[in-house]
C-alpha cells in the first residue's frame, strides 16, 4: 500500500487516486463473501432442481407398479406383420385367431373433363362440396348430417384459383391440378377412406339454386368442372375375415371388431395371418427394475450431497441441510415399509428387493421371478394394494409422498424449499446493491477529503518554499 509523505520542500502532492481505490477496495471485501453466499444458494437451487427431477422419475415409476395396465401386460404377434399388423391393451385376455384381408379402404378420388384453354377463367357461380354416401346401382347420393360447403367463385378465377378455394374451405376433400395434351383437370380426393367418406360437387349459377337444372350441368361455365367429370376411384371400406366371418372398417385399422385388440390390414393377403395374445410378464419386471433404478438415483443423489469425507475433510453441498436429511429419511422408511395388503408378501425383501449399505436397493432376479411366476397376485398386492394405511401397496405409499414432496402448494416440500432459497437470494442481491450504494458513499465522500488535503498540502508546500526563500535572502543581507 502507498504511503503518504509528510509535506515539505520538494513535495509532488499526495498519490489521491491509488490511495482512495485502496480504501474502497478494503470498504467493498465484504462483497467477495455475499458472492460467494449467492454463488452457494444457486448450486443449492440447481441441485434440489435435479432432485426435484429425479423425484418426479420415481413417482412415474411407482405410478407404473400402480396401474391395473401396468399388471397386466401383454404380448401381440402376427405370423406376418407385412400382411397385418396387431396391438393390444393390458389386459386383454390370451387369444388367437386367423385375418384374411380381400381388400384395402380407399377414398373417393374424381377428376372433370380436360378444361380450355388452360390458365382460362371458369365463369362466375358457386361450388357446393357434399360428403356422404354413393350407391352403385342405381347411382344416387346420400348426404351425410353435416352441412354442405359452398365456395363462391368469381368470373375471374381460373382453375387454380378454385382449387385454393377447395383447400382453404375445409369442407373433407383435397383439390389438385393436372395438366396435360388434352388440358388441364380439377381433381378432388376425400381426406377419409371409407364407404361413408364419399363426396358430391355440384354447380349453381346465375342464382339457380337446383343443382340438377339444365343451366348447372350443361358444360358451360363454371358448370364445366361437373359435366363429363369421372370418378377416378370409389370411396371403400377395407374387407376382411376373423376366423372365416367377414368384417369391415372404414379405415385399414380394424380397432373394435376383437375386444381389446386392434389389427391393422397392410396388404390384401395371399394366406391367412395369425394373431395371437399372450400375457407379458416381462413388462412386470421391466416396470420393477425402473422402479428401482429410479429410486437408487434419488438416493445415491442425496448421499453424495449430504454425505463428509473425513479423508479430506470436505462436505457434501447439502451436509447438515436438515430438509435433504429428512426427505432421505421420507424415501428410505417408504421403502422399508410393511404392508398388511400384500398376501404372502408382507416387504419388497420377501421378493428379493433389499437395501444395501448407502441405502441403493438390489434385485435378486432369481426370487423376483419365482414370486412373479408362482404368487403374481401376491406381488401385485406388494405394490398396489389400496386397502388404506398399512394396508397400502409400496407403490402406493411411495406415489403418495413423492405426490406430496411434488406438490405445488406451499406445503409441497420442493416448493417450500425451493421458496426460502429463493427468497435468501433476494435478500443477497439487496445486501449486495445496499454495500454497493454505501461504498460509492463512501468514496465521494473520501475523495472531496483527499482533494482537500491535497490542496491544502500543495498550499503549504507554496508557502514553505516562499518562507525558505526569504530565510535565504535575510541571511545573505545579514552577512
Amino acid at each position: 500500500m502507498a504511503t503518504i509523505s509528510s509535506p515539505g520542500v520538494g513535495t509532488s502532492g499526495l498519490d489521491v487516486k491509488s490511495i482512495i481505490s485502496q480504501l474502497v477496495a478494503l470498504e467493498k471485501k465484504p462483497l467477495d463473501t455475499l458472492k460467494l453466499q449467492a454463488a452457494t444458494v444457486n448450486t443449492k437451487i440447481s441441485a434440489y432442481g435435479q432432485i426435484k427431477s429425479l423425484v418426479s422419475t420415481l413417482q412415474d415409476a411407482a405410478s407404473k407398479l400402480t396401474s391395473v395396465t401396468g399388471w397386466n401386460g401383454v404380448n401381440t404377434t402376427s405370423s406376418d406383420s407385412k400382411y397385418v399388423s396387431a396391438g393390444a391393451v393390458g389386459g386383454t385376455l390370451p387369444t388367437s385367431f386367423s385375418v384374411e384381408v380381400q381388400s384395402l379402404a380407399k377414398a373417393q378420388a374424381t377428376a372433370s373433363a380436360a378444361l380450355l384453354p388452360v390458365g382460362g377463367a371458369l365463369g362466375a357461380g358457386t361450388l357446393r362440396l357434399e360428403l356422404g354416401k354413393w350407391s352403385v346401382a342405381p347411382a344416387s347420393f346420400t348426404p351425410s348430417s353435416g352441412q354442405p360447403v359452398d365456395i363462391t367463385i368469381t368470373a375471374t378465377d381460373k382453375l387454380s384459383d378454385v382449387a385454393s378455394k377447395i383447400n382453404g374451405a375445409n369442407a373433407g376433400v383435397t383439390a389438385s391440378i393436372l395438366t396435360d395434351a388434352s388440358g388441364e383437370r380439377l381433381l378432388l380426393r376425400s381426406k377419409n377412406t371409407g364407404a361413408e367418406a364419399g363426396f358430391r360437387l355440384s354447380v349453381m349459377e346465375g342464382g339457380d339454386t337446383d343443382i340438377a337444372s339444365a343451366g348447372n350441368t350443361d358444360a358451360t361455365g363454371l358448370s364445366r368442372l361437373v359435366a363429363g367429370s369421372t370418378v377416378t376411384q370409389a370411396g371403400a371400406d377395407a374387407k376382411a375375415t376373423v376366423n372365416g366371418i367377414a368384417v369391415s372398417s372404414a379405415t385399414n385399422t380394424f380397432a373394435s371388431t376383437i375386444s381389446g385388440v386392434t389389427f391393422k390390414a397392410e396388404q390384401v393377403t395371399t394366406a391367412p395371418v395369425e394373431i395371437t395374445v399372450a400375457k407379458d410378464d416381462t413388462a412386470v419386471q421391466s416396470n420393477i427394475d425402473a422402479f428401482v433404478k429410479a429410486y437408487n438415483a434419488v438416493n445415491q443423489l442425496l448421499q453424495d450431497a449430504t454425505k463428509y469425507d473425513a479423508k479430506t475433510n470436505s462436505a457434501g453441498l447439502l451436509q447438515g441441510d436438515s430438509t435433504a436429511v429428512a426427505l432421505q429419511n421420507s424415501l428410505r422408511n417408504a421403502i422399508q415399509s410393511v404392508t398388511s395388503g400384500g398376501g404372502a408378501f408382507k416387504r419388497l425383501a420377501d421378493v428379493g428387493i433389499t437395501q444395501q449399505l448407502g441405502g441403493d436397493l438390489a434385485v435378486d432376479s432369481a426370487k423376483l421371478s419365482k414370486a412373479l411366476k408362482e404368487s403374481p397376485e401376491d406381488l401385485k398386492n406388494l405394490f398396489r394394494n389400496t386397502g388404506g394405511g398399512s394396508a397400502d401397496g409400496i407403490a402406493v405409499q411411495l406415489k403418495a409422498l413423492t405426490t406430496d414432496l411434488l406438490s405445488n402448494k406451499n406445503t409441497g416440500f420442493f416448493k417450500s424449499k425451493d421458496d426460502t432459497l429463493q427468497l435468501s437470494l433476494k435478500r443477497n442481491v439487496d445486501d449486495q446493491a445496499r454495500l454497493l450504494d454505501k461504498v460509492d458513499a463512501y468514496e465521494k465522500r473520501i475523495t472531496q477529503r483527499y482533494n482537500a488535503l491535497d490542496k491544502q498540502m500543495s498550499s503549504l508546500n507554496g508557502l514553505n518554499a516562499y518562507i525558505a526563500q526569504q530565510v535565504t535572502a535575510w541571511n545573505k543581507s545579514g552577512g
